[in-house]
């Protein structure tokens, strides 16, 4: 099956709408595929406020409508407890909310950018999507990270080279507690780095300290601005530490 087939079968879409690589690719195939579509923004503190700017822009270059719906993400115990399934209680949670608005406003499936290089034994959430029988037309139709890149570069998306950004959540280690402070405190670390021109990394809480990982090829950058990022970490941070294992590239 195409996209095209996809959204020829299902001509009215709502789509779980991140800002991301993947989710933009697929809102730009529901438009140029003539399905009636609508995006939606899932609001919480788990997402920077960078993803709606994005999510944000590339809907209105588009010309698709969007609606952001907003929830306390904290309130549900699993997700802020954090536990080895809290990715599951979290998606459960939220595409919830999504299938009452799309159902209100007429929209009979509900599609997200899940893809074919995700893989379902490492995301506990994707088990929420198929038993809230939500679509993913990316991951159906068997196109990975690498061609939704190529795709969307070649639509012109400004997305096609995004950096992959799990959600705040990913942040902390299994089993610790999430508390808005932190995911504040942690956002405001990696906005600095972001601005610093670092991308791909991820700033990790590790007890009261910042443990940054960075991909191998930005190990040298962030040892000449050491001094840069303590003095811009360290107020919000006990310690700063810089994991010498580096991340994967950037996907």
């Amino acid at each position: 099956m195409t996209l095209e087939e996809f959204f020829k079968a299902s001509p009215k879409v709502a789509v779980s709408f991140s800002g991301g690589t993947d989710s933009a690719f697929l809102l730009w195939a529901a438009k140029e595929y003539g399905c009636d579509v609508k995006a939606y923004y899932l609001r919480t503190a788990f997402q920077p406020a960078f993803e709606l700017e994005d999510a944000r822009r590339l809907a209105e270059e588009l010309g698709v409508p969007m609606a952001v719906l907003e929830t306390d993400i904290l309130a549900i115990p699993e997700a802020a407890a954090n536990g080895p399934e809290r990715c599951y209680y979290c998606k459960r949670a939220l595409f919830s909310l999504l299938w009452r608005a799309a159902l209100e406003d007429g929209y009979p499936v509900l599609a997200d950018g899940t893809n074919a290089s995700d893989d379902p034994g490492d995301r506990p959430g994707m088990r929420a999507l198929e038993q809230l029988q939500v679509r993913s037309p990316l991951r159906e139709c068997g196109l990975d990270k690498a061609e939704i890149r190529r795709l969307s570069k070649q639509a012109g998306l400004f997305t096609w080279d995004k950096p992959a950004y799990t959600c705040l959540a990913t942040r902390f280690p299994v089993g610790t507690a999430i508390t808005r402070p932190e995911l504040t405190r942690v956002e405001r670390a990696e906005n600095v780095l972001m601005a610093m021109g670092f991308y791909g990394f991820r700033v990790r809480l590790f007890h009261d300290a910042a443990r940054i990982q960075l991909p191998k090829a930005q190990l040298a950058a962030a040892l000449v601005q050491r001094e840069e990022i303590l003095s811009a970490l360290q107020s919000d941070f006990r310690d700063v530490l810089l994991d010498l294992r580096p991340r994967p590239d950037p996907v």
